[in-house]
Parts: structure tokens; C-alpha cells; sequence
């Protein structure tokens, strides 16, 4: 008789209502897995060495005369020299765009910059008869920038921060521009066809007056759907 109750409520709570509620329990089970994954995956990325170690070809290069060598860094590993360097290019780029606002967006900057999961490729222009030697110098187990400081220029940097959702296949760029940087956007949105995010303030709340834009590039359906399409997207 109890075996027979048993069964009984059994398929009383099998109903639809509960059924919708188990799949909606394995979606978001799902969507959790996923997440972890993705932080997995962009921990070991932030952990490489040497982001350059999978592109050889790409530390020397020659272009209209001009003879340069690539490295990578981290923000927890910079020399004081390229510190202040790094400092003064911020500021020459970004205080005019920035306007009033850039007393305290630079000290927000400065923190960023020596954080360890800040990456940067240094670009260094070197003599056409030293590139051998300098490419060497490059790929040795030092990492340090003072070994290039005495002996070339430092010609600029790139500080890039990158999210992996797959091995060596990112799902979307997503950056940060402010609307007086004319260049930057005309640079990002016509040479490299960046669009405006469906994230971007001038995008969800029209009206809001913002200094910035937030631009994208995407690479698969998902982020695409996520990041450009705006059809009842609300936030």
C-alpha cells in the first residue's frame, strides 16, 4: 500500500509546471558551467608568460624603413623608465578627450596600468644590422624591459585586455572611445569596422549625454546577439 502512494505522487509532481522548472534549473546549470569555463580560460591567458610566443613571425618586422622589434609585458613587471613613459603618453592622448573629467580618470588609469592582468606588447625600433640579435635578445627567458631601454627607443605600446571564450578564438573586441577623439573613432568604426555596441550608452538611453561610445567587433551568432542586436534588448 505505501509502495502504491509512493508512485501515486510521483506522477502527480511529474507536471508540466515541474518539468519547466527542472529544464530551467539544467539552463541555467549550463550557463553557470559556461561562465566558469570562461574565467578558467581567461586566467590562463592572463597567466602566458610571453604572449608574442605564438607569433615568432611577428617580433621583427621592416616596413617604409622603418626597422622594429616587438615584445610582451605585464603591468606588475614594468621599469620605472617605461612607467613614466607610459604615464606622459596617457596623458598627452587622453586629457584632452577626457576634458574635465580626466583628473580622476587619470588615477584610474595609473592603477590599471601596473595591474598584473595588464598586457602590453612594446614595440622598440632597433638598426636593420642588430635585429637578429635584438629578436634573440627578445625571445630569451628574461621578460624585463630595462634589457631594450639603453639600447632603443621605445616607439610605442599597445595595452590590450582580452577575453578568450575558446582557444585561440574570441567571441567579440569590445573598447572604450570618446566621442572628441575624432581620429580614434573614424580609425576604429572605418579602417577596422568597429560599430557602435547595442551596450553602448547612446544606444540604450538615447537621450543620456555621454563622453564615450563603446565599440565592438564580433565573431560568432552569440556575441553578436548580445553586443549588436537591439530589438527588446533591455538592461
Amino acid at each position: 500500500m505505501d509502495t502504491e502512494n509512493l508512485q501515486r505522487r510521483r506522477r502527480t509532481n511529474a507536471t508540466p509546471h515541474n518539468a519547466a522548472v527542472t529544464e530551467k534549473r539544467l539552463k541555467r546549470g549550463e550557463i553557470l558551467a559556461k561562465k566558469k569555463a570562461d574565467k578558467q580560460l581567461i586566467k590562463e591567458a592572463y597567466a602566458k608568460k610571453d604572449h608574442l610566443a605564438s607569433f615568432p613571425a611577428f617580433r621583427h618586422f621592416q616596413i617604409n624603413g622603418l626597422s622594429v622589434c616587438l615584445k610582451s609585458g605585464h603591468g606588475n613587471a614594468l621599469s620605472s623608465p617605461v612607467k613614466r613613459y607610459i604615464q606622459n603618453l596617457l596623458k598627452l592622448n587622453m586629457e584632452g578627450p577626457y576634458g574635465s573629467e580626466w583628473q580622476v580618470e587619470e588615477k584610474v588609469k595609473r592603477v590599471e596600468m601596473v595591474d598584473p592582468e595588464a598586457c602590453y606588447i612594446f614595440v622598440h625600433e632597433v638598426d636593420n644590422s642588430n635585429a637578429d640579435e635584438m629578436t634573440t635578445v627578445l625571445t630569451t627567458e628574461d621578460t624585463s624591459t630595462s634589457r631594450l631601454e639603453d639600447s632603443s627607443p621605445l616607439v610605442g605600446f599597445v595595452h590590450y585586455r582580452f577575453v578568450l571564450e575558446e582557444e585561440n578564438c574570441m567571441g567579440a573586441v569590445m573598447l572604450t572611445v570618446q566621442k572628441a577623439n575624432l581620429s580614434a573613432m573614424k580609425f576604429y568604426t572605418s579602417k577596422l569596422r568597429y560599430i557602435i555596441s547595442a551596450t553602448s550608452p547612446s544606444k540604450v538611453i538615447p537621450k543620456m549625454e555621454t563622453s564615450y561610445e563603446i565599440l565592438c567587433k564580433t565573431f560568432n551568432d552569440e556575441a553578436k546577439t548580445i553586443l549588436e542586436v537591439t530589438e527588446n534588448k533591455s538592461f
